[in-house]
């Protein structure tokens, strides 16, 4: 072309006529062939030149159809937890974020609470509007009341604090009030026209979410305070929502479920279990999002782009609906679901979603933390655990245990301050800190979850089946397993110490199998000793060391995990790692002076990009990080970096409570 140099347009565009050019030249030989081929005798049968048809594929036959159709009957699980009133708490890292939440649920004025319900009502209300969720002019004000309700449930159950139950109750005779004044089954914060925005398809922010958190509320106070009134609420919540949802057709309804609507299944199924009335659990199948069940119960990854909090729940309700009738469909959805987020989308926190969405496909955890600094929506933790607990059930697989103990300690546990205010948002791009809500004006969803989960740290350390004791997690409490006539106190410093020891407590000797769960984590050199004499037996990680003998009083069994530091990949870029210490995601701390308060009290979450600061790289001979971090010798969890560029303290992320921190870093 007279010298002239191709640019990489101009050359593929000539590579590719060139390749086409040959292509025809190819077709027009093999067109020359054909007709020179010897004429076909008439006589002959005639020869079937064109390649055969192949029939296309059936349709695809989905598991949720027009009709899902219920039939009642109860799945019976292989283990339960223990009533929470048998199971406390004792002096530990767990127990100080219980008092600090016990003291913001005491704290909150429960008039200020109502005041909107009241006002939607018609009933006179003085008391001073909340601000943030809660606010008069916010579509989700409830919300935060129902989540409010649930967690007076739990932790009176918990901690059997009276003021709670009591402060539960009479919001409960308040909001009954306000039902009747509404006619006597809807029951909200705003008006029946939200509603009406919700059926025409408009612009509204979630109202069916609300409602559920109210009817959780109203079902957990029934279920661990014995409040009658808060069961007629109840029902004529329920009543209500069957009738709104019965009235909409099949399509119409599918389209409404494209707004958020939390856990209107699980409540419904929840009540249908306690009432023996089927018409809610046929309430509760109206919930049932088909676009989204389908594919997972046909074990297929499509979440992406999806509202991570928004579907979380609605697998939770399919699980429970899985538990009241043995629909293998719904139990297919769940236990999928499940394996798919902690496995493929889940960070090394435990947590998962950036921007509230899962932005890319599964294993594609680097590319997405690259997209936004808003990751791991502590609701969604929240969730997870909840779905977690309810799996172990079915099984008593120890391996949910891993995942719940890895995201109990990394992500749950740090995000509630010595106030008990809560996170949004956990952060884990380079160079983040923590931001936590105000009192009186934040009311996220995330301050709703937290609520509960920090009113229900004892709910599943101990499970138990008609002959077995299931320990799986290491926190100081004590169980009373009163059918046994047996009471086992946990003594342990866990994680400063990798090793627990149970303690028995019987009026007289009980036979009894204890399993102690045995943490993948868990280093050579576990151990098992009763009553100091070792047993000659070793732990096995990921399963549970079973114990079964007759027990006496005084009795004490010791198990030592050890812990030792491992690095952990991203799967789709393996130059980006985290570095672990038993079962704890370390920080590598990167500033002295901390972060103004304006950064850190009131935001969802860390501005990261406007206020950036540089994070260094790290230097790994190998891929044990022994070779490049050593302990410091007054605190068992802190590490200290060597031959770095710029060495780091390094220390469990969950006690990062001010500063920057890194856990994910570009490792050369």
């Amino acid at each position: 072309m007279d010298n002239e140099i191709l640019s990489r347009r101009s050359f593929a565009t000539a590579a590719f006529a060139s390749v086409a050019a040959a292509q025809e030249s190819s077709d027009q030989t093999l067109a020359n062939r054909a007709r020179r081929k010897k004429p076909q005798n008439a006589n002959e049968a005639p020869q079937n030149t064109s390649i055969p048809k192949k029939d296309p594929p059936p349709p695809e036959v989905l598991p949720f159809g027009e009709s899902l159709g219920f039939v009642s009957h109860s799945v019976q699980p292989r283990v339960q937890p223990f009533p929470m009133k048998q199971v406390r708490l004792l002096p530990s890292e767990c127990k100080t974020a219980q008092d600090a939440n016990l003291g913001y649920l005491k704290r909150l004025d429960a008039d200020r609470l109502l005041h909107n319900f009241r006002v939607n009502a018609g009933l006179p209300s003085s008391a001073q509007p909340l601000g943030g969720w809660e606010a008069p002019d916010c579509e989700l004000r409830g919300h935060f009341v129902g989540h409010f309700l649930s967690a007076c449930a739990l932790m009176y159950s918990s901690t059997g604090d009276e003021s709670l139950k009591e402060k539960g109750n009479t919001m409960v005779a308040a909001l009954a009030d306000c039902q009747a004044k509404l006619g006597g089954g809807y029951l909200s914060a705003f008006p029946l026209s939200f509603f009406d925005r919700l059926n025409a398809r408009t612009k509204v922010w979630a109202p069916f979410y609300t409602v559920h958190k109210i009817m959780a509320g109203m079902y957990d106070l029934h279920q661990h305070c014995d409040d009658a009134q808060a069961l007629t609420v109840l029902r004529g919540m329920a009543d209500w929502a069957d009738h709104w949802t019965a009235a909409q057709s099949e399509p119409h309804m599918q389209d409404i479920l494209e707004t958020e609507y939390g856990g209107m299944n699980e409540v419904l199924y929840n009540l249908a279990a306690l009432t023996g009335e089927e018409r809610y659990a046929i309430a509760g199948d109206r919930f049932t999002k088909k676009k989204f069940f389908n594919p997972l119960a046909l074990r297929r990854d499509e979440l992406r782009g999806l509202h991570v909090n928004t579907h979380i729940p609605q697998v939770i309700g399919a699980a429970r609906r899985y538990e009241i009738s043995e629909d293998r469909r719904f139990e297919e959805v769940a236990d999928f679901f499940w394996y798919d987020v902690t496995s493929a989308r889940a960070y090394v926190t435990g947590g998962t979603s950036n921007n509230e969405h899962w932005l890319v496909e599964p294993h594609r955890l680097a590319a997405e933390l690259k997209l936004g600094t808003d990751t791991t929506e502590c609701c969604c933790a929240y969730n997870m655990l909840k779905l977690t607990n309810q799996l172990y059930g079915w099984t008593a697989d120890p391996r949910y245990f891993d995942y719940y103990e890895r995201t109990l300690w990394n992500h749950r546990l740090g995000a509630l301050d010595e106030k008990g205010h809560s996170q949004y948002y956990l952060s884990i791009v380079p160079s983040a800190w923590r931001t936590f809500g105000k009192e009186n004006d934040s009311f996220w969803c995330c301050t709703g979850t937290a609520v509960e989960e920090f009113s229900k740290l004892n709910s599943a350390i101990y499970f138990h089946d008609a002959e077995a004791l299931y320990v799986n997690l290491f926190i100081a409490s004590e169980v009373s397993w009163k059918e046994k006539g047996v009471t086992i106190k946990q003594e342990t410093s866990f994680p400063d110490e990798a090793k627990t020891a149970l303690v028995i407590a019987a009026d007289q000797a009980v036979r009894l199998a204890i399993n102690l769960r045995i943490p993948v984590w868990t280093g050579a050199g576990a151990a098992v000793t009763i009553n100091g004499s070792a047993l000659d037996v070793e732990p096995s990680p990921g399963s549970y060391f079973t114990i079964a003998r007759t027990w006496k009083a005084g009795d004490r069994i010791e198990l030592k995990m050890p812990m030792s530091l491992r690095v952990e990949q991203m799967p789709d870029e393996p130059q980006m790692q985290a570095v672990l210490y038993g079962p704890l995601v370390l920080a590598g701390k990167l500033d002295a002076d901390g972060v103004g308060e304006e950064l850190v009290v009131g935001p969802m979450g860390p501005a990261v990009r406007k206020h950036p600061e540089p994070v260094p790289d790290l230097k790994a001979a190998a891929q044990n990080p022994e070779a490049w971090m050593k302990p410091v010798s007054t605190d068992g969890l802190v590490f200290r970096s060597a031959g770095q560029a710029r060495d780091l303290t390094f220390e469990p992320l969950y006690r990062v409570r001010n500063g920057r921190y890194s856990i994910y870093w570009s490792v050369t």
